[in-house]
C-alpha cells in the first residue's frame, strides 16, 4: 500500500434504485423497496473506493465486518449516496463509518472494515480450495 488513508477520508458511491435492487418479497401489500443486501453491497464499494487511490499494482481489498442498520425504505426510482468515512487505519485493515441518505433521509448507518490483500495471494488461496472439490 501507498500509505494508509487518513482518518476522515471518504469514499462515496452513488445509484438509482431499480427493479433489480428490490426486495424479492413484494407481494401481499409489500412495496418494492431497497434492499438491504443491496444497501451493503452499495456500502461497502463506498468504503472500497476511499481505499483505491492508495492501493499498490496487485493489491485489492475484501470485506472483514460489516455492521448496518437499515433504518428506512427506499422506493424505485429514488437516488442513493452512500459515504464512507474512515475511522482507524491498522496495518491492512481499515475501519469505516457508513452512511447512506435517500433524497428524503438518512436511510443507514453503521460500520465496516476491508482488509488489503495481494489478490495474487488470495487467488492462489482459492485455487487449493477448487482443486479440492
Amino acid at each position: 500500500m501507498k500509505g494508509s488513508p487518513k482518518t476522515g477520508t471518504i469514499g462515496e458511491e452513488r445509484f438509482t434504485v431499480t427493479e433489480q435492487h428490490i426486495i424479492d418479497f413484494v407481494y401481499d401489500g409489500m412495496p418494492p423497496i431497497l434492499s438491504t443486501p443491496w444497501l451493503i453491497w452499495f456500502l461497502e464499494h463506498a468504503a472500497r473506493n476511499a481505499v483505491l487511490p492508495f492501493l499498490d499494482a496487485g493489491e485489492s481489498t475484501v470485506g472483514v465486518v460489516v455492521n448496518v442498520e437499515h433504518t428506512g425504505p427506499t422506493p424505485v426510482g429514488a437516488d442513493v449516496v452512500c459515504r464512507a468515512r474512515v475511522i482507524m487505519s491498522d496495518g491492512p485493515v481499515i475501519s469505516f463509518q457508513l452512511e447512506a441518505f435517500d433524497e428524503h433521509e438518512k436511510v443507514a448507518s453503521g460500520t465496516h472494515k476491508l482488509r488489503v490483500i495481494e489478490a495474487a495471494r488470495l487467488a492462489a488461496r482459492v485455487q487449493k480450495k477448487s482443486d479440492r472439490s
